[in-house]
């Protein structure tokens, strides 16, 4: 659903002949064209890395962040729910614990990975962006990212599985609702899900920040920042 909303905002974006109107007036003078403006926004997102993501890295980053926790899947409620009949609630509990840790883990070693994307990304149309909504620009590095980040990121998310016992929990976990009476067996590609949750969730934060720089001139916290950003207001 993510996915799609933010489709649907990029289709806007370049198909509203409204904005395009305004994009076509706005001032060229100041010595502020489209290479300055694309490094805004590099730089809008840059910050949106280094001041929300990172809280993502840290224990609870995800767990305890409502905008980004990752849930169970709809085919993994039902073991969810069989197993608190049964009295392991605890052991449920540590299965979706266990998946937000991996995604914090794996986010830590992955940062790398979205600095070098958004340094390397082309705006094809600056001043729409820029005039965009709220989100534009993390929309934009969604639709040009996002294929490839998976890519790069379903390793590392594999990994830290691994690394803070995801795994083994979720088999065991697992094992459990499998041996139960009258359950379908399950076996879901967890890895895969949590990729995808975990992408989301970077993409959020750094859209959390892009909305403190358009509204909040305050957050404006560099020279380019002030001039960029000040043609939206």
């Amino acid at each position: 659903m993510k996915k799609i909303f933010a489709l649907l905002i990029v289709f806007n974006l370049t198909a509203c002949a409204e904005l395009q109107e305004v994009v076509n007036q706005l001032p060229q003078s100041g010595g502020i064209g489209n290479v300055d403006i694309a490094a805004g926004l590099r730089q809008a997102l840059d910050m949106g890395i280094d001041k929300q993501v990172t809280k993502l890295t840290q224990t609870d980053g995800f767990y305890k962040n409502d905008l980004v926790k990752i849930l169970l899947p709809e085919e993994l409620q039902k073991v969810d729910e069989a197993l608190r009949k049964i009295g392991l609630s605890s052991l449920a509990d540590e299965g979706i614990k266990a998946l937000n840790r991996a995604a914090e883990d794996a986010v830590k070693e992955a940062t790398p990975i979205f600095v070098s994307a958004v340094k390397d990304i082309t705006f094809d149309d600056t001043k729409a962006i820029l005039l965009g909504d709220d989100n534009a620009a993390t929309t934009y590095l969604i639709s040009k990212t996002q294929a490839q980040l998976y890519n790069k990121f379903k390793p590392v998310i594999s990994n830290s599985f691994g690394k803070v016992g995801a795994d083994q929990i979720w088999t065991n976990l697992i094992t459990k609702y499998n041996s139960l009476p009258l359950t379908s067996d399950v076996n879901p590609d967890l890895t895969d899900y949590v990729t995808i949750e975990a992408l989301d969730g970077v993409y959020t934060m750094i859209a959390v920040e892009e909305k403190e720089i358009r509204t909040k001139v305050s957050s404006r916290t560099t020279d380019l920042l002030k001039k960029v950003f000040a043609l939206q207001d």
